[in-house]
């Protein structure tokens, strides 16, 4: 009788109090804050290349394998992370993620072959990032918000970026000062520190609280737990595979992936040291994108809650494919005021494109979204694989990253043309091309 009484209390809505911030405000910001923490070893991969080739000897090639195997998880792990959160509810998959990422970077100090670079930074370091990838985001605001989607959306995407503003810095100096391997043991560092907060703050559902979602008109009470999370995961894949949007979203978005992770976040860096700017310079310059990706990406979640989010995309992605073109010519030893142009521009750009696309998902796939825009996350993290890799043998083998710019250009471009020609759902079916 007891625990029936407290169930019920906890599904009914408490009397409205004036004045008081919505608590999904508060959950918001502990998601913005972990996937700050998190954030660090996104930061990583650029800076080891050029350390671990001179160390081991290992080609980029080799070390681009294992970035790619850690993108690739990255993406793949997420639908079903997102189905896992169902399940056994966000904080406990999250605080797992955080110290399986933990561990993964701290092994990373002792390792001497490249095969163990694959284990540690490849597989344990992307499986628990790919649980903390936006698909943890686009279930946090699918449960706590009815209203401002797009901007909540676009401000936890801009949090990787705000986390990589904070990181890029720290960690190429201490790399530059000391050792890659100090820096790895600052990413398990930081991974761990956000656990408590995860644990004690981020709360699975407004019904826990016996609130409403923000904007909602009604009482939402907490469904239940959903078993078999990786037999739903495929089911909504086997489904969402059936639709020519789906195909549309995942065909743009892995050419997202591949012209920001994979290119610009894996080599910019060695890129610019290549043409001899200092590394720490060129670390700078990628944390400055992040700044800027932080305002383009709640910008874009704002414009999102306004405007058609193809047309959005589209525009984005042109964009991006033209700044891309330009960037061979950019690249000196100094920083110079069209190079500064160039990371304001493709900065705005970034990442914004997730709040469009994560609005197609919702308007496409409904209640199934969040598990549906994971696996279009998993294709935009193919892409970055693909081209982390192809990127590390282009440079063996031609001596310049110079084909890769060009290329992810192009690609950017028929992006542009997909994005717009993405139909609209049709009230009460899933729209097929």
């Amino acid at each position: 009788m007891t625990q029936t009484t407290d169930a019920a209390a906890v599904q009914q809505p408490p009397k409205p109090t004036r004045g008081r911030v919505h608590r999904a405000w508060f959950v918001a910001a502990v998601t913005f804050v972990t996937i700050i923490g998190a954030a660090a070893f996104r930061s990583v991969p650029g800076l080891l290349i050029d350390p671990l080739h001179d160390e081991f000897d290992w080609s980029r090639g080799t070390i681009g394998a294992a970035v790619s195997v850690n993108l690739a998880l990255y993406g793949l792990t997420a639908p079903f992370a997102a189905a896992l959160m169902d399940r056994f509810g966000i904080r406990r998959v999250v605080a797992v993620a955080l110290t399986v990422i933990a561990a993964g970077s701290w092994l990373t100090v002792w390792m001497t072959a490249a095969w163990q670079l694959m284990l540690c930074w490849g597989l344990l370091v992307g499986l628990g990032s790919g649980s903390m990838a936006l698909a943890f985001a686009a279930t946090v605001t699918n449960r706590w918000f009815t209203e401002r989607r797009g901007l909540v959306s676009g401000i936890l995407t801009a949090a990787s970026a705000s986390g990589q503003l904070i990181f890029l810095p720290l960690l190429s100096w201490i790399i530059d000062r000391y050792d890659w391997r100090p820096a790895a043991v600052t990413v398990a560092l930081a991974a761990l520190a956000v656990v408590p907060f995860v644990w004690l703050l981020l709360h699975d559902h407004p019904a826990d609280l016996g609130q409403k979602p923000y904007g909602a008109t009604e009482f939402v009470p907490k469904p239940p737990p959903v078993p078999g999370a990786a037999r739903r995961a495929v089911t909504v894949l086997f489904s969402a595979v059936r639709t020519g949007p789906f195909w549309l979203l995942a065909g743009t978005f892995a050419i997202c992936g591949a012209s920001t992770n994979g290119l610009i976040q894996t080599h910019f860096i060695p890129a610019a040291h290549d043409a001899h700017m200092p590394v720490q310079a060129a670390a700078s310059l990628l944390a400055v994108i992040g700044v800027f990706d932080v305002v383009g990406t709640i910008a874009s979640g704002w414009f999102t809650d306004r405007f058609e989010p193809r047309r959005l995309l589209a525009v984005y992605y042109a964009l991006r494919g033209v700044s891309l073109m330009f960037l061979p010519l950019l690249l000196g030893p100094t920083v110079h005021p069209p190079m500064i142009f160039f990371i304001v521009f493709y900065g705005l750009d970034w990442v914004a494109t997730v709040p469009p696309t994560l609005a197609l998902c919702r308007e496409q796939y409904g209640e199934d979204s969040a598990i549906v825009f994971g696996w279009v996350l998993a294709s935009h993290q193919i892409g970055a694989a693909a081209v982390a890799f192809l990127g590390g043998v282009a440079r063996d083998t031609f001596g310049t990253y110079d084909v890769m710019w060009y290329a992810s250009g192009a690609l950017c471009a028929a992006a542009a043309l997909m994005a717009l020609v993405i139909r609209r759902r049709a009230d009460g079916a899933v729209a097929v091309a």
